[in-house]
């Protein structure tokens, strides 16, 4: 049996456990040193003066977004976090007083008492990605869900952070995946 033998499914499941292995074999220091300089390239970035910016709460070595949304904050953009519900992620915006609360999934959100929000951008984390734009989610399908429904209303910047050993040759792509506009990483933005 070949590869291309296999299910999309059982490569995607291949290709994540060899990138989230290679992600965490990342020093801490190097992690810290990438979250710092996703901060530095926050201009690489192509937002409308006013979007609302959607980040994540990190979890299992994933880059850091939170110096990156302070900047972008400092640049004017209101900021959301996702939080699971059904039939799909919701979004609520957070600033500096906000109360955070378990999220799910060992995350971190704005509690209920925060406005629900539609984010105008995406910054998403991820497992792999490849050249196309295509990229590997934790399995449960949750951003190409919500990625569907915010798009029924206008369109939505989609830019995955990841580490640079996370890119993979090739994802096989499913009628579901929603594509990625950019993925930025540690050495820049490369945009598809």
């Amino acid at each position: 049996m070949t590869a291309s033998d296999l299910s999309p499914a059982v490569t995607k499941a291949a290709l994540r456990q060899k990138a989230l292995a290679r992600r965490a074999a990342l020093a801490p220091t190097f992690r810290i040193e990438c979250a710092l300089k996703l901060a530095d390239l926050a201009d690489e970035l192509v937002l409308p003066p006013d979007a609302v910016v959607a980040g994540y709460w990190p979890l299992n070595h994933e880059l850091d977004p939170r110096p990156l949304l302070m900047r972008l904050r400092e640049r004017g953009h209101r900021l959301c976090l996702p939080v699971v519900a059904e039939p799909h992620l919701i979004f609520r915006l957070f600033g500096r007083d906000t109360a955070f609360e378990p999220a799910g999934f060992g995350t971190m959100a704005p509690g209920p008492e925060a406005e629900e929000t539609r984010p105008d951008a995406l910054l998403m984390p991820l497992s792999a990605f490849d050249g196309q734009g295509n990229r590997i989610g934790y399995g449960k399908g949750h951003y190409d869900v919500a990625i569907t429904a915010l798009t029924q209303v206008k369109p939505v910047i989609c830019v995955g952070l990841a580490f640079a050993t996370q890119e993979v040759p090739a994802v096989p792509v499913e009628p579901h995946d929603k594509p990625l506009h950019a993925v930025l990483t540690e050495n820049g933005m490369t945009r598809f």
